[in-house]
Formats: structure tokens, C-alpha cells, sequence
């Protein structure tokens, strides 16, 4: 079993016939996610290799009933393109887009909350969600992971990536990998996917994978030391991090002692939760957090 995407999801890209949009959209289809159609504005009635493009979500949703959206398309047009693909009835939205101005992450983050509560917003400037062997929504290059019972959720793709294999080379597999991205108004927190992950039987050890700026990592550490009964293990990127600076991402930035990445780690710790200090120690970690659940 997996969370948010697997066999059932019917994806509708948005911008399916730009540069990336197209080749991403390939590259998924090609894993085997079921990519029904795509919206482009001004294209409707064209095809991208077989795949219907409509001007608009609603027109997407009647003819293919997609229910997940990826979001291809350029910053000062990513948030209409989410609210339009959640009021025509999407329930997952994933949204690629980087560089989407601060503003209008606020702005979709209170409507979907306020108007359309049944959807789900992955991102903005994320790298998607892959469920090894099932469905593939987004840019995670899936050669490097392998399928089984580990729940990757992470704030930094490349880190993701890297932290898959490492996984995958100490003989475990994944059962979901979620990137939430790092910019300041993300649509789901790394506590809303643990929730998930939590509740999905087949995931017997979970990994979060944090960095600096924020408190999300803090409030994640609370939550699973009142909620969650299956292990969890973690990493924060960024303890060499200059103070003051950005560092990657937009929400990757700290000042003082609030939001460091050994703030971070001491939290988690604090609430029983082991806090790698390198990617490769992900997988150490990963490796007996699930010979003592098997043993005990």
C-alpha cells in the first residue's frame, strides 16, 4: 500500500505542453502513472503524444475525470492554476512551480483551506510524490528507489533523492517518498503526511528529512511523540549554515538560535526521535530501527 498516489491515480498535467511539462509528463507516463490528459490554455482540442490537452480543468475533469493535478507552469500563473484545479473538483494538486511569489502561496493556502477543504496541495517547488512500483507525480528520478516499507517525507528534493538510495543500497525500500518543498507557505506540513503515513499499514518506518529556517521540524518532533507509534528517524540538512542566510530554499533561513539545524536535531531527539547527521547514516539508522521492530 502507498499514500496519495499509487495504480488508481489519474493525472492531468497543467502547462503538459511546455518544455517541462512535456518531458516530465513523458517521463511519468513511461513509469506507468496513468496520465490522462493535460490543460493548457489556448490548446484545448490538441494532443501531446496521445494525451487529450483541454483550455481548461473543468473541461479536463468532465471528459478524463482526473483525480490528481501536477502544475507545470510558470510562477505568476502557478497559483490560478491551483485554485482552478482544485474548484474544478481535484482533490490532490502537486505543484512543481518554483520562484511563485510569497503573496500568492498565502493566497492559495488560505482559500484551499477556507473554500475547497478536500483538497490536498503537495508543494509549491517540490519534487512530487513516488510510490516505487505504482505511480510517479513529479520529477523524483525513480531508477534510484526501490519498493518496500520505508515513508520518505522531505523538505529538499536532491536530498530526497539522495537519501532513496542509500536507502535502497542497504537493501530496504520505500513505500512513498513525499517532497513538500521548502518554500515558506507549503501547502501540506511534514506532520499532515507523517499523519498519512502513519495510518498506512505497509509503512513500518518513517523518515523525515528536514532542514534550517521554519519550526516545522519542532512541531513534527511534538506530534510524534504524542501520536505516532512506528519508529521515526531524521535528518537536518544545514548544520554548517551560515546564520542569517538563505540557503536553498526560501523558508531555509535562520536568525539566532531559532531554526538552526541543531535546534532542530535537539528537538527531535528530546522526543525520541534519532536525528542522522548524514545522508549514508539515514540508511544506518533506517537499518536497525527495523531489526528492533522485527525483533521485538
Amino acid at each position: 500500500m502507498a499514500i496519495l498516489v499509487e495504480r488508481s491515480t489519474r493525472l492531468c498535467v497543467a502547462g503538459i505542453t511546455g518544455r517541462e511539462g512535456s518531458f516530465h509528463t513523458r517521463a511519468n507516463r513511461d513509469y506507468g502513472t496513468n496520465v490522462v490528459s493535460g490543460v493548457t490554455p489556448g490548446k484545448g482540442g490538441q494532443s501531446m503524444e496521445g494525451i487529450p490537452v483541454f483550455d481548461r480543468f473543468a473541461d479536463a475533469v468532465a471528459q478524463t475525470q482526473p483525480n490528481t493535478a501536477m502544475i507545470f507552469v510558470p510562477p505568476r500563473f502557478a497559483a490560478d492554476s491551483i485554485l482552478e484545479a482544485a474548484a474544478a473538483g481535484i482533490e490532490l494538486i502537486v505543484a512543481i512551480t518554483e520562484g511563485i511569489p510569497a503573496h500568492d502561496e498565502l493566497r492559495v493556502y488560505n482559500t484551499l483551506r477556507r473554500d475547497h477543504p478536500q483538497t490536498r496541495l503537495i508543494g509549491p517547488n517540490c519534487p512530487g510524490i513516488l510510490s516505487p512500483e505504482q505511480a510517479n507525480v513529479g520529477i523524483i528520478p525513480a531508477a534510484v528507489f526501490a519498493q518496500g516499507s520505508v515513508g520518505v517525507v522531505s523538505r529538499s528534493g536532491t536530498l530526497t533523492y539522495q537519501i532513496g538510495k542509500e536507502i535502497a543500497q542497504a537493501g530496504l525500500g520505500c513505500s512513498t517518498i513525499v517532497g513538500i518543498g521548502g518554500d515558506p507557505v507549503p501547502g501540506s506540513s511534514f506532520v499532515e503526511i507523517i499523519e498519512l503515513f502513519a495510518g498506512d499499514p505497509e509503512t513500518e518506518l518513517i523518515v523525515l528529512a528536514g532542514e534550517i529556517g521554519g519550526s516545522a521540524e519542532e512541531e513534527a518532533a511534538e506530534y510524534i511523540a504524542e501520536t505516532v507509534s512506528k519508529p521515526v528517524i531524521a535528518y537536518i540538512a544545514g548544520f554548517t549554515a551560515p546564520e542569517g542566510k538563505t540557503m536553498g530554499h526560501a523558508g531555509a533561513i535562520v536568525s539566532g538560535s531559532a531554526g538552526t539545524a541543531q535546534a532542530k536535531a535537539q528537538a527531535l531527539e528530546a522526543h525520541g526521535v534519532p536525528v542522522a547527521r548524514t545522508p549514508s547514516q539515514v540508511a544506518t539508522l533506517a537499518v536497525e530501527a527495523l531489526a528492533q521492530r522485527t525483533s521485538s
